[in-house]
């Protein structure tokens, strides 16, 4: 999935008003966060994900496991915040 930068900008500007769909801190990747994430990938395209990490390694790394596993695009990385993007067939045209 190849995103133009002008796609990545308007999504950039739906992510700047969303708040976080989830917080992954300490326990890491739970089987609840995991249905959360999806349940959010299904309902909306753009979603926003705080990651409280010790390193950008380990962020780095939890942030390509998520877009791997849920078939999702890292748009933006900043501090702790990831912003996600999967095409969605049954995405609100309103939402994302």
């Amino acid at each position: 999935m190849h995103l133009s930068n002008a796609d990545k900008k308007r999504f950039r500007t739906i992510g700047h008003k969303l708040n976080p769909v989830v917080i992954i801190a300490q326990k890491g990747l739970t089987e609840n966060i995991r249905k959360e994430i999806e349940r959010a990938l299904t309902k909306q395209e753009v979603i926003k994900i705080k990651l409280i990490t010790c390193s950008r390694e380990d962020k780095k790394a939890m942030t390509e496991f998520i877009c791997g596993k849920f078939g999702a695009q890292c748009i933006q990385s900043i501090g702790h915040m990831i912003l996600l993007y999967r095409t969605s067939q049954k995405a609100k045209p309103r939402s994302s």
